[in-house]
């Protein structure tokens, strides 16, 4: 079951901001470079467009979801 603080949302009679939008998902592509900060250096081997990555880190291959928490392209 979802909480429902897993998405805000701004009335439109509220004295505060409305919250930025999130920032936009990084774009991977079969074959990039990436630095992930538990697992290290990896190679992406899959992607399912705004849903996973899978990473080949060398000893393990590790599905990392969207939004790519911990994971940098070079």
């Amino acid at each position: 079951m979802k909480s429902s603080r897993s998405t805000p949302r701004h009335l439109p009679t509220s004295p505060f901001a409305p919250p930025p939008p999130p920032p936009p998902l990084e774009k991977y592509a079969v074959g990039d470079l990436v630095s992930h900060d538990k697992y290290g250096l990896g190679r992406v081997t899959s992607v399912n467009e705004d849903v996973d990555v899978v990473v080949d880190f060398g000893t393990e291959r590790r599905r990392i979801p969207a939004p790519y928490a911990k994971l940098a392209k070079l």
